[in-house]
């Protein structure tokens, strides 16, 4: 029998506070977020009479600010107050009370607020509780405008099965993995300056967490400059592993336009993959060019235009504007639309 003062039991021990501590925290969490959308219950139906845009009394929400904050501290400005209201708007009671997700605290919530469009909220919640995303990486993928840009992507299955049922996984379809126009403001490169494409591999690995979160989901990191001899020594940029797809996904990263011989390159790295590296039950091995500058006509007179492995994305260095955005999302759609008239 092992002494009561051994390295084992404190473990033990440690782990079981540690955890309960962790449930307490989660519990109390999950009240206060509750309370808060109680709170925003009362005032809309207190001053509004159940209405969303009737004109309710500042002078009443500061009054509660300040008899509030008097009996339980901070956090009951007359901003927050505001948003406890808002809170019960955009996320309406169903018949057993409330729909929240004791997954989400309250500084998701909020970030959730931001969102107008409730089919982008209710995806960026369901996906928010999936991936684990902390607030910060929620907030990200907010002001970058994941859901529109995927909407704006080749194919609209995914956030399409995301926004009518949140629960469900994404379609295993590659093109569905694969967003155009990649945002990257996170590697803080100026487009102003001049840089090098090792530059950019550089900055990608030294933020390389976030460039995953850019990815989407499944993605792991293999390996940087993977060589491998196809005739001659080629080293492909970054290697990742995509476990719902199952298959290994190439990356090369490139300054200025989309060449055809960039697309040629990708082809040969993705068949000495498929032929040396990829396993018994590996799906076919995907290969992604990340260019600033991609050319519509190169990729419709190439491989690219009809080959289920081989993709082109954009990538920016800084957010899009709404304008900037609402373009893209326009050419998207209008490309999409396109191809479907041509298979039909």
């Amino acid at each position: 029998m092992k002494p009561a003062n051994t390295p084992d039991l404190y473990t033990e021990i440690r782990t079981i506070l540690s955890e309960a501590r962790q449930s307490v925290h989660r519990a109390v969490n999950s009240a206060m977020v509750a309370a808060y959308w109680e709170i925003g219950k009362r005032i809309v139906e207190h001053e509004q009479g159940g209405k969303h845009k009737a004109n309710y009394g500042a002078g009443l929400l500061k009054e509660l600010s300040k008899k509030l904050t008097a009996d339980f501290g901070k956090g009951f400005t007359s901003t927050n107050l505001k948003y406890f209201r808002q809170f019960y708007l955009a996320f309406p009671p169903t018949e057993k009370g409330h729909a929240l997700r004791a997954e989400l605290g309250w500084t998701h919530y909020r970030l959730l607020l931001k969102v107008e469009d409730p089919a982008a909220r209710d995806w960026y919640l369901a996906e928010a509780i999936s991936q684990t995303w902390s607030t910060r990486a929620l907030e990200r993928q907010i002001n970058s405008f994941y859901y529109e840009r995927l909407l704006s992507s080749k194919q609209k299955k995914a956030v399409t099965a995301e926004a009518k049922a949140a629960t469900k996984a994404l379609a295993t379809d590659p093109a569905d993995f694969i967003k155009d126009p990649f945002v990257l403001e996170f590697l803080k490169l100026s487009p102003d300056n001049r840089f090098l494409e090792k530059d950019l591999e550089k900055a990608v690995l030294q933020n390389l967490e976030s460039f995953i979160l850019e990815l989407g989901k499944g993605y792991a990191f293999v390996a940087r400059q993977k060589h491998i001899r196809a005739g001659d020594n080629f080293y492909i940029d970054l290697v990742f592993y995509n476990y719902i797809l199952k298959c290994f996904v190439l990356i090369d990263l490139k300054l200025g336009k989309l060449t055809h011989q960039d697309i040629g390159q990708m082809d040969t790295y993705v068949r000495w993959y498929e032929d040396k590296e990829k396993g018994a039950g590996d799906n076919p091995t995907l290969g992604i060019i990340l260019c600033s500058e991609k050319s519509e006509t190169i990729v419709k007179y190439s491989v690219l235009n009809d080959s289920k492995q081989l993709f082109a994305s954009k990538y920016k260095l800084y957010l899009p504007t709404e304008d900037e955005l609402a373009r893209e999302v326009e050419q998207g759609l209008l490309e999409y639309k396109l191809r479907q008239e041509e298979r039909e």
